[in-house]
Order: C-alpha cells, then sequence, then structure tokens
C-alpha cells in the first residue's frame, strides 16, 4: 500500500490520517503544532469527543503505521500520496472570504519536498478554480514540476461531520476530480485501496470543488424554506410540525424541521463561496439572510411574549452549533446571544460541554451558568439552542422564575414544560389554531 501524508492534524485530518493507517497503510501526519505531533506520537489523541479515534491512534502508532512531524517537506519527501486538511480560515467581516495564508504555506511545504510522481490531493473544502488556478501552482513554482504531468494533482471534498468523522469517512462515497484524467484516475486508485468506500470520479477538479459547494447551499436553502414556510405558518395559526407531518407523507416531499438558524464549519460558511464568485445566488444569497435571521425571529418572539427585553434575564441553553457536540464554530448561538443584547437583555449561557472561559471567549458579555444550576437569579425566558442530552434531566421548575421556554429546535417535550406551569413558545408552533376560530 501506499505510504501517506496528511497535513493538517486538527479535527479533519487527525481522523483521516488514522484512519487510513488503520486500513493498513504507513501514514505520517504533518502539523505546525508541536504538542499535537507530540500527543500523536505518544499514542494519545488530542482532539475531543471522536468516537473510536483514540483507540485508533493508539493502536496505529504502537503498530509504527501512524506518526506524526512538524517537518512538512520531510513528510512528503517520504510519501508517494499527500492529503492536505489544512482549514481554510474565513472573514465574516469581509462576506466570509477565505485567507488562504495556511493553505499556501502547505502548499510551499509541498513545493520543496514533493518528488516526480506524487500524487497530491486536497479536500479542503475551496472555491472554485482554486486547486488548479491557485493553490498547484504554487507546488509547480516551488518544486519546477508540473501538475498533471510530473506530479497528479486532484481536489477531494472532505464531507464529515464533528463528532462522527471517522463513521462518516466509512460510509459516505468520495468524490473525485483532478486537474487531468490521469491525476484523476490516480486518486481513483488510492482511495479504492486506502479505504473502503465507494468513489465517485467527475469531470476535473472544478467539479468536485463545485459538488461540496453544492451540498452545502442546498442543505442552507432547504432550510431556510422550513424556516420561511414555519413563521408564515405561525402569522396564519397552523402548527407547521403538523404540516411538516402531513406534507412529508408525500414521497416527494422532504420538508426539513425549522430551527434557530445553522452552524459549523460549513454551511453558514461555503455558499459564499458561490455568492461571492459566481452569478445568479440570489436564492443563496437569500437563504443565508434568513437562516442568519432566525436569531432576531427569536427575540422578536419573546419580545412579544414579555414586552421590551431591556434588564431581562435570558438562559439560553447550548452554545454548540448543534446537540452533543462540542462545536461552537459559527453557531447560531452566537448570533443568538448578541440579538438579545441588542434587546437589551442580560444573557446566561448554560452548557455543560464548555467551561466559564470558554463561553466568556465565544460569547462576550453572556454570563456562564454552573452546570448544577446553582446560584441562579431569576430568568424571564429560557430558550433552547442545542439540546443535549445533558440537558434531559433538566427540571423546568429548576430554573427559577422563568415563565416561558421558547424551543429553538423543536427538541423540547412540551407537556414536560406545561406541567411544570410554564409557557411553551416553539419556532413555527402556533398560539391557536385557524380552525378553532373558524
Amino acid at each position: 500500500m501506499a505510504n501517506i501524508c496528511v497535513i493538517g492534524m486538527g479535527k479533519m485530518g487527525l481522523p483521516v490520517a488514522a484512519l487510513f493507517a488503520a486500513c493498513g497503510s504507513t501514514v505520517v501526519g504533518a502539523d505546525i503544532n508541536a504538542e499535537v505531533v507530540a500527543a500523536i506520537n505518544a499514542g494519545t489523541c488530542p482532539i475531543d469527543n471522536e468516537p473510536g479515534l483514540a483507540e485508533m491512534i493508539s493502536e496505529t502508532v504502537t503498530t509504527g503505521r501512524l506518526r506524526a512531524t512538524t517537518d512538512t517537506p520531510e513528510a512528503v519527501r517520504a510519501s508517494d500520496v499527500v492529503v492536505v486538511l489544512v482549514p481554510l480560515l474565513v472573514d465574516p467581516r469581509n462576506q466570509y472570504e477565505p485567507t488562504y495564508r495556511a493553505l499556501e504555506s502547505a502548499m510551499d511545504g509541498i513545493g520543496r519536498g514533493i518528488r516526480p510522481g506524487t500524487l497530491v490531493i486536497l479536500e479542503t473544502t475551496l472555491p472554485v478554480g482554486d486547486t488548479r488556478n491557485r493553490l498547484g501552482p504554487i507546488i509547480e513554482q516551488v518544486s519546477g514540476l508540473r501538475a498533471g504531468e510530473d506530479f497528479l494533482l486532484v481536489f477531494s471534498p472532505e464531507r464529515v461531520q464533528s463528532n462522527q468523522v471517522i463513521r462518516n469517512l466509512l460510509e459516505y462515497p468520495k468524490v473525485v476530480g483532478g486537474v487531468n484524467q490521469r491525476s484523476t484516475d490516480a486518486a481513483v486508485a488510492f482511495y479504492q485501496e486506502a479505504l473502503t468506500t465507494n468513489i465517485i470520479a467527475v469531470a476535473n477538479a472544478e467539479t468536485a470543488e463545485f459538488a461540496k459547494i453544492a451540498e452545502c447551499v442546498y442543505r442552507d436553502v432547504n432550510i431556510a424554506l422550513a424556516n420561511e414556510m414555519a413563521i408564515s405558518a405561525a402569522s396564519v395559526g397552523v402548527d407547521f410540525n403538523d404540516v411538516i407531518m402531513a406534507a412529508n407523507s408525500e414521497p416527494l416531499s422532504h420538508i426539513h424541521k425549522p430551527g434557530l438558524g445553522v452552524g459549523g464549519h460549513c454551511i453558514p460558511v461555503y455558499p459564499y463561496f458561490m455568492i461571492n464568485r459566481q452569478e445568479p445566488t440570489v436564492l443563496a444569497q437569500q437563504a443565508r439572510k434568513i437562516n442568519d435571521g432566525m436569531a432576531d425571529y427569536a427575540t422578536d418572539l419573546l419580545r412579544g411574549e414579555l414586552g421590551s427585553l431591556d434588564g431581562q434575564n435570558v438562559l439560553v441553553l447550548g452554545l454548540s452549533y448543534r446537540a452533543n457536540v462540542k462545536e461552537p464554530t459559527f453557531s447560531s448561538a452566537i448570533l443568538l446571544v448578541q440579538s438579545l443584547q441588542r434587546a437589551g437583555a442580560q444573557v446566561y449561557l448554560l452548557d455543560p460541554l464548555f467551561t466559564a472561559e470558554e463561553i466568556a471567549r465565544y460569547t462576550p458579555g453572556a454570563l456562564a451558568v454552573n452546570p448544577d444550576l446553582s446560584g441562579l437569579p431569576k430568568f424571564a425566558a429560557a430558550i433552547v439552542q442545542a439540546w443535549h442530552n445533558d440537558f434531559r434531566s433538566l427540571s423546568w421548575r429548576d430554573l427559577p422564575g422563568t415563565p416561558i421556554v421558547l424551543d429553538g429546535r423543536n427538541a423540547v417535550n412540551r407537556a414536560e414544560v406545561e406541567a411544570a406551569g410554564l409557557r411553551y413558545v416553539a419556532i413555527g408552533v402556533a398560539e391557536r389554531n385557524v380552525a378553532a376560530s373558524v
């Protein structure tokens, strides 16, 4: 089997490297973080909450199939295949435009270590054209080799979620597209040997790049559609949950559940790779506006129940972008906290997956609540943003003075809330039923 170098030992790259090693390849992981490298070489896992990863690292390091280094050119020089999973950072203050410094540095490292015949695979999500026109040329310039001729260059997007990376890698097909057919064929042969999943070869690198962006735009648009219909349904006194149940009984209907918006590395970000560089993007732009606007909609719901929020204490349950995962990246909790603060509320945040220091860092001005619920003030409302399993044992009676629970994920048992004497409010759940008033 091929000797593999995986560049980037983060939440995506390390599980990929460990899985390659577990499937029988010899793998070296390259990363600029010496502490991460040392942890891997000691057989320990520097990443939390990734099922199966710690055991996989321990076993593959012990058997010698996995090691790590901070010397990227050395790792590339020793490898037949180089897989790149270095984060492409974005600036949310500038329409999520990418900052390429880390990726370009990785390309420079590859260029200084690459040998003729090496297969280079970029898995970091990219705007269309970047593999061929921006990143490949750096390797060419540094190495003096030509992409598609002297070395092979491919884009194959990562398609995984935090907390289930290994499972996703084993289940989801790999999409591959090269800068020429020779590159594509080499990548197909590599993944067929290195993994057990299906391989989908597409026409070129640009098609593969757009496929990943299209996945995110599709999900964002469909979530926005559900959110818009939920708001519309509530305005005419219709419970949107009932609408979903009825409409989805038709096989061609797949309406999503509404909620407080979207979060994570992918959906809030990658649609901008299309919006900023391609036409037309009217629907994609509107979806971004709707989903990011759900925080303000939730704030308006509370205003409708309480009047002014100025000086009111509001509890937010869940910092993570989704339940049971410690991942705050672009979480809708951040937009929600900001919206409530603009309305004058004092926001308290409860999430047992995060320390008080982390909560303060990700949501400035919000006050962390002790997981044991000690020392609580009276709350005007509680908002469910991410319904962790740890919250299921929560007694609503333990939240002093809380008259309203706003269920932002349609995840809470309404009967339990109302049995505790609290008012239940949710996105898309109407206060009244139109039929009852006709």
